[in-house]
C-alpha cells in the first residue's frame, strides 16, 4: 500500500514524501532520508509499536522520476487493527504508483520551516544519528490532528504531480480546489499551457520544451508552442540568471538536472509559477539595430520551477 505522508523520527514531525525530497536535495540542511526512520502517520498506530516498525520510501532521492513518489509498508511493517495504512492485500499492484491521489488544497509560497532542526553534520559531513527514542504521538497544528496529507504544501512538485499524474481524469482536476495566495480556483484552471498565457495572469504555466540554451552560468528555456497576438505568432521563453542559480539552496541537483535536460532527446516539460511572460522587443543577432517580439520572463524563484518528463501529458 502506498501513501504520501509519514512520521519522521529525526524531525519528530509528519512529512509528505515531497517534503522529504525537498530536504534531501537542500544543501543548507543536513538531512538524509536513508538515515532517518519513517513511521506510520496514524498517531495511535505509531504509539503501539517500537521505532523499528518502519516504512520505506519510493523515489525519495531520485533526481528525475516518472512514477509518483510515496511511502509504503515493508514486508515486516505492522499496524493496529483498523489502521487505514495497513496493507489489505499481498503484492501491491504496480498501478498504485501511477497517480497522486492526495491533492493539497493550498500551495503555500513561503517554504515550510521545521520546529526541530536536523542535527548539524559531523566532521565527516554526515549527520550524526540521534539515540533511539520513542515515536511521538503529538499532533501538529499545521497538520491538525489528521494522519493524512496536510491540506497545504510549500513544495511545488506536489501540485504538479497531482496535475500530471491525473491528466487523463479531467473531471477530477476540474473538481479539485486549489488556492495560491489570494486566488482560489481548481487544478484544471490553475494549470495553463504557455500558449494561452494571455488568458489570465498568476497561474501555473507549462509547456513542452523546444530547447534549453546553456550560457554556462545561466539558461534560457524555449517552449515549442507560440503565443498568437494580433494574428502573429510569438515565441515564449523564460530566463534563469546566474545569481539566481548560484544562490539556490538546491543548486547542485538543479544544475545536474538542467544540464542533463540540455542534451536530452526525450520530451521534457517545464512548469513554473510566479512570473507571467510578457511581450518584449529584443535585438536581432544578425542586425542589432532591428528588434523582434518575444514573450519572455525572468524566473524569480527556482523552487517554483520544474523540468520533468511527463508521459501522456499532451496525448
Amino acid at each position: 500500500m502506498k501513501f504520501d505522508t509519514a512520521y519522521s523520527l529525526s524531525l519528530d514531525d509528519k512529512l509528505s514524501i515531497y517534503d522529504v525530497r525537498d530536504l534531501n536535495f537542500d544543501e543548507t540542511t543536513a538531512f538524509d532520508s536513508d538515515k532517518d526512520s519513517f513511521l506510520c502517520p496514524n498517531d495511535e498506530c505509531r504509539a503501539a509499536f517500537a521505532a523499528s516498525n518502519v516504512l520505506t520510501t519510493f523515489n525519495a532521492k531520485n533526481v528525475n522520476y516518472q512514477r509518483t513518489p510515496h511511502f509504503k509498508n515493508t514486508p515486516s511493517t505492522r499496524h493496529i487493527n483498523g489502521c487505514r495504512y495497513a496493507s489489505h492485500k499481498a503484492g501491491a499492484s504496480e498501478t498504485e504508483d501511477e497517480r497522486e491521489e492526495s491533492f493539497p488544497s493550498e500551495f503555500i509560497l513561503t517554504r515550510r520551516q521545521y520546529e526541530r532542526s536536523t542535527p548539524e553534520p559531523g566532521s565527516d559531513g554526515i549527520a550524526p544519528q540521534d539515540p533511539p527514542k520513542t515515536p511521538s504521538s503529538r499532533s501538529h497544528a499545521s497538520h491538525s490532528s489528521s494522519d493524512t496529507t496536510p491540506d497545504k504544501t510549500s513544495v511545488f512538485a506536489h501540485p504538479v504531480e497531482c496535475y500530471v499524474s491525473n491528466i487523463d481524469d479531467k473531471d477530477k482536476l476540474k473538481g479539485m480546489p486549489l488556492k495560491i495566495g489570494e486566488t482560489a480556483a481548481t487544478y484544471w484552471t490553475f494549470f495553463k499551457k504557455v500558449e494561452y498565457l494571455q488568458d489570465n495572469k498568476g497561474l501555473i504555466y507549462w509547456g513542452r520544451i523546444k530547447e534549453i540554451k546553456d550560457y554556462t552560468n545561466s539558461f534560457r528555456i524555449d517552449f515549442e508552442k507560440k503565443v498568437w497576438l494580433d494574428k502573429k505568432p510569438y515565441s515564449v521563453n523564460v530566463y534563469l540568471n546566474k545569481k539566481l542559480i548560484e544562490n539556490y539552496r538546491k543548486r547542485k541537483v538543479f544544475l545536474e538536472q538542467i544540464k542533463a535536460a540540455v542534451d536530452s532527446e526525450r520530451p521534457l516539460y517545464c512548469f513554473f509559477y510566479g512570473v507571467t511572460p510578457a511581450l518584449k522587443q529584443v535585438p536581432s543577432k544578425k542586425n542589432p539595430e532591428q528588434t523582434f517580439g518575444v514573450f519572455s520572463a525572468d524566473i524569480e524563484n527556482l523552487d517554483h520551477l520544474i523540468i520533468r518528463e511527463a508521459p501522456g501529458l499532451e496525448t
